[in-house]
């Protein structure tokens, strides 16, 4: 089951109310096949943990893995995935298409 996004929007205000560093991600833009659409959103906690997903959960991990560091020192950043990028392979996006990932921490 997906999330929606109240229950993800309510999940990072609860995380935030926890004393939990908190990153959302949204997806910006997309170009072809993309997996998901324009304003997606997936919340990730200090720890790693996670919900929603802004590619159905083929760069997820990468998207983590940058939310965290962005956690860490406040730094907003805007993440690119696409089958012509080397890291589309390594992430996972082979649909074919192009996403970009707005990252950010909330405070």
């Amino acid at each position: 089951m997906r999330a929606n996004d109240d229950d993800i929007l309510s999940t990072a205000q609860l995380w935030r109310e926890q004393g939990k560093g908190v990153a959302l991600a949204t997806v910006v833009e997309t170009w072809g096949s993309a997996p998901r659409p324009i304003g997606s959103h997936l919340v990730i906690d200090e720890d790693g943990l996670f919900l929603g997903s802004v590619s159905g959960g083929c760069v997820e991990g990468d998207v983590v893995a940058q939310a965290l560091e962005v956690i860490e020192t406040g730094a907003a950043t805007t993440l690119e995935f696409g089958v012509a990028d080397e890291t589309a392979w390594r992430a996972g996006l082979s649909c074919g298409g192009r996403i970009s990932v707005y990252v950010e921490r909330i405070d």
